[in-house]
């Protein structure tokens, strides 16, 4: 048990520093050790989004991270140790990004700004080279059940968070009340996710696209 808090320690101190902003004239520190596992979980999420869950080795993260095999038992337990935490950090690294953009934005902002911000977040995250936001998407369905099960509260955090922010614009009065909102929340999010498989840069800006699913939620496609 120790050894895996001294590791999730890690991987928060090494997360706050990688959040450091490049005007804020400190450098984001990290020891040989810190940066030997992040670049094996750069590394993993690439292999895995890529391979999927069954068709992934130690050997081939190893290779994309210009390590040994057997170094990665240094940091990590074993494989599935190595996907949960991919898994982890796809889903709060997502979470964090649409929290920190809301938070940001001026007081009164309308829910439909809210939520369109939220949208054009995510969609960022996963769609520019994010490679743990791929393979979490990719992922959580392939891992055994007692994976996604020790994982799917960190997944049911991010959806109250889009809950709320619904319930928010139906106060508003900018949602109509007869909308299942658990309905509309997968509705968005599956949407939102589903752009990997079809996303290719330059034909549409991830604005456009965010802009248009906003609209589509927001006045329906019926002319007139």
């Amino acid at each position: 048990m120790g050894r895996v808090v001294a590791r999730r320690g890690t991987a928060a101190k090494t997360e706050a520093r990688r959040r450091v902003p490049a005007d804020a004239g400190v450098a984001p520190a990290l020891s040989k050790s810190e940066a030997t596992r992040l670049r094996i979980l750069d590394a993993a999420a690439r292999v895995f989004a890529q391979n999927g869950y069954a068709d992934t080795r130690l050997s081939d993260i190893a290779s994309e991270a210009d390590t040994f095999a057997g170094s990665i038992y240094y940091y990590f337990e074993s494989r599935e140790d190595l996907v949960e935490e991919v898994l982890r950090l796809g889903v709060t690294g997502v979470f964090d990004a649409v929290r920190e953009r809301i938070e940001a934005m001026p007081t009164g902002t309308n829910y439909r700004d809210k939520i369109t911000a939220a949208i054009a977040t995510h969609l960022s995250f996963t769609l520019m080279l994010n490679h743990f936001a791929t393979a979490n998407q990719r992922l959580f369905a392939q891992v055994p059940s007692e994976i996604r099960q020790r994982h799917i509260h960190v997944h049911r955090a991010y959806g109250e968070y889009w809950r709320k922010l619904l319930e928010g614009a139906r106060r508003a009065g900018e949602v109509r009340r007869d909308i299942d909102l658990s309905v509309l929340r997968l509705q968005i999010l599956g949407a939102i996710n589903w752009t990997v498989e079809w996303y290719k840069p330059g034909k549409r800006s991830i604005e456009q696209i965010a802009a248009q699913l906003a609209t589509t939620v927001f006045d329906g496609i019926a002319a007139g």
